[in-house]
């Protein structure tokens, strides 16, 4: 489904079942999984988004920028490609990758800076300040954002003891050997 106020580029590979809703701008270099959605208002830079990621209101996502599987993009986050802006200097050539893992969140007007991994299933608290990378299952908030906790792969936070009351996962230690 892609809406008729949708812009969606020559060149652009979007997968079965992925959603497009009002006012979203697809560059031609985007590759994009299946069964995505996104919301009304976004933009998609010449980046590769994996399957079933959702991609909620105003979220831009920029050259540089990776997200694996199932990954979760809150209202107005944002991404940096560039680590020293300046609007008289061109930087195209000086992109810092920033990787998203697979299942990862990333909350409602969280900003990532340029450069960064966000670890499997980690999970960035609305209006955190992603300035170094986060480690898989890591739950982060604040500016700048610091580890809080633990996120299982379902999305509920873990006790000390790591396992998830909801669904039953026990994270094995090693998962937690790089605490932040």
């Amino acid at each position: 489904m892609i809406d008729p106020t949708a812009i969606v580029d020559e060149g652009a590979q979007i997968g079965a079942g992925t959603r497009l809703w009002q006012w979203v701008h697809v560059l031609g270099g985007a590759r994009i999984g299946a069964r995505c959605s996104f919301g009304q208002g976004c933009f998609v830079g010449n980046v590769s988004i994996g399957d079933g990621c959702r991609v909620q209101n105003h979220v831009s996502i920029y050259d540089g920028v990776t997200l694996e599987a199932d990954v979760f993009l809150g209202p107005s986050c944002v991404f940096t490609n560039v680590l020293h802006p300046r609007a008289h200097v061109s930087r195209k050539q000086a992109y810092a990758p920033t990787l998203v893992r697979r299942g990862a969140t990333i909350g409602a007007n969280a900003t990532v800076l340029a450069g960064v991994t966000i670890g499997e299933y980690a999970m960035v608290g609305a209006g955190a300040v992603v300035i170094t990378d986060i480690a898989p299952h890591a739950i982060v908030v604040g500016t700048p954002a610091r580890w809080v906790g633990w996120a299982c792969r379902c999305g509920e936070t873990l006790p000390a003891a790591l396992a998830c009351a909801a669904c039953g996962t026990v994270l094995p230690p090693e998962a937690t050997e790089s605490h932040p």
